[in-house]
């Protein structure tokens, strides 16, 4: 019985230094996203400035929201609502590389929210974006333990 619940103990402090090490997109004060509300991306289909009284954290990085009821639907499936590729840019990532990111440039794909850097970089995900999220998704594991440039 004693050796379940090592190996689940093991198991969980593994998962937490694994997102403990994640890259993620934030400024100084740790603001993931720059303010803007995850859950809207999803719900309103655009952007949405958060509110500061609103925030919830989720692997480092603290996130605004426009409402109790946004913030109570991140924190029921913060991985769901979350940025993918830690916040950066969906085609850097696809290149492996690092790249901030424009709030407007965005898309919801298969249920997961893709940022992108600027226009040149969304022109450049969509002349392939199956192809680009699988070597995003590829690149990720690896580039996501490396530390980003500070802006």
């Amino acid at each position: 019985m004693k050796k379940p619940i090592l190996a689940t103990i093991i198991l969980f402090v593994a998962a937490y230094l694994a997102d403990a090490g994640e890259a993620i997109n934030v400024d100084q004060q740790g603001l993931a996203l720059q303010g803007y509300d995850p859950v809207s991306y999803f719900t309103d289909s655009k952007p949405v400035k958060g509110d500061p009284k609103s925030t919830a954290t989720y692997k480092g990085g603290t996130y605004h929201f426009v409402s109790a009821a946004h913030r109570n639907t991140f924190e029921s499936d913060p991985g769901k609502y979350a940025p993918q590729f830690g916040g950066f840019c969906g085609y850097a990532a696809s290149i492996n590389k690092f790249a901030p990111i424009e709030v407007e440039y965005f898309q919801v794909l298969n249920g997961r929210l893709i940022l992108q850097h600027n226009e040149k970089a969304w022109k450049l995900w969509h002349q392939d974006v199956e192809g680009n999220l699988k070597k995003a998704d590829a690149n990720w594991p690896t580039l996501s333990q490396q530390k980003p440039p500070t802006p």
